[in-house]
């Protein structure tokens, strides 16, 4: 039987069960296909054996369970891992697994490169090349929990890595649809943290979702000076519009947005800069992460000394919010926050300038 080639990694189940049907399947067949590449993570379809021989032979040429080539993987000293991936056109990603006491996450990639060009982050150094698709994105995962041993298992995710998530949230929400189907990987959307630099439209058009993600969003200034030169994305959504946004943001009982901070030595980390964060963020349920700058030779800044992140944490405490510093995890291998970049591109021109494709 001819016809198109389906990459089922990035297929809804209801799509899958629609393909079968198209083969003359009952549906039932699609949700034993769908378990087997999702909740199995098999690969060959000769392997999915709930299937008849006659109709695995029919799918070997009709669908392809897409994963990308791990091409590099580090460990930190402190047992982050590090995973360089290359893509089927030959572009490259960063994905990273960050363990802690009681929990294992994946900090995933959802474009190749980034266009905002935020001061503090190596990522936007590479410019835009394009963004990923939805089995590129469950491929990371599922490829991600095939390195780890039998009784290890993602418990959460965290689209923080390479790229803007809600500048490609077509193919971002098809991922995580299909990685929270209960018939598949069944991955709690409360385990489940969506970061943007600011991105208003999309923050709105993610509510309107009914994903039940959480949402972080990164601020790092509490003027829209200082926030338009480490985030040019603030030229176009300032804090006032962005935080507007957020209160707007529905939020189910006992969750919280979260706001991330990265801390700059001498630019955003005065008493006064915390004074103020206190009062913008007044009235909205939500938590602030501070992120120590980490240092690369490709960035002009400096961390704020921890006494001074001490100090800023502690006048946001007694304004009664709740504040963490998050301690850098995989910096010697540059696995921690804002320094994913690809190899190739730590020694080449970005192909797209930087800051040059943030649309609607």
């Amino acid at each position: 039987m001819s016809g198109p080639t389906w990459d089922v990694t990035g297929l809804l189940r209801g799509e899958v069960e629609s393909l079968m049907v198209e083969l003359g399947q009952a549906p039932y067949r699609g949700r034993q296909l769908f378990q087997w590449v999702q909740a199995r993570r098999a690969t060959d379809v000769d392997a999915m054996t709930t299937l008849s021989r006659a109709l695995r032979t029919v799918l070997a040429n009709r669908i392809i369970v897409s994963r990308p080539e791990v091409a590099r993987e580090q460990q930190a000293t402190d047992g982050t891992r590090k995973f360089l991936f290359r893509l089927g056109d030959g572009e490259e990603i960063e994905s990273v697994l960050i363990p802690d006491e009681d929990r294992l996450t994946a900090c995933i990639s959802t474009q190749v490169g980034c266009p905002l060009a935020c001061r503090f982050c190596v990522t936007g150094l590479m410019g835009m090349r394009r963004n990923l698709t939805s089995s590129e994105i469950v491929g990371e995962i599922l490829t991600l929990q095939d390195r780890l041993a039998g009784d290890e298992r993602i418990s959460n995710i965290v689209l923080m890595g390479m790229g803007e998530p809600l500048l490609n949230l077509h193919e971002v929400e098809r991922a995580l649809r299909i990685l929270c189907d209960e018939h598949g990987a069944n991955f709690s959307p409360r385990r489940i943290t969506l970061s943007t630099a600011g991105h208003v439209p999309g923050i709105q058009k993610l509510a309107a979702t009914d994903l039940g993600v959480n949402l972080a969003v990164s601020l790092s200034a509490t003027t829209d000076e200082v926030r338009d030169q480490l985030m040019p994305i603030n030229k176009r959504w300032p804090i006032a519009e962005l935080l507007k946004a957020c209160r707007a943001y529905p939020l189910p009982q006992r969750r919280r947005l979260t706001f991330e901070y990265v801390m700059l030595d001498g630019v955003n980390d005065s008493d006064a800069d915390a004074r103020h964060l206190v009062r913008l963020l007044r009235g909205i349920q939500c938590k602030i992460n501070l992120i120590p700058f980490n240092t690369t030779r490709d960035l002009p800044d400096r961390p704020s000394p921890r006494e001074r992140i001490e100090v800023f944490q502690q006048i946001l405490c007694d304004a009664n919010l709740t504040a963490t510093i998050r301690e850098s995890r995989g910096q010697d291998i540059s696995a921690a926050c804002g320094m994913l970049r690809t190899e190739a591109e730590r020694n080449s021109t970005a192909k797209t300038p930087p800051g040059t494709e943030v649309k609607e």
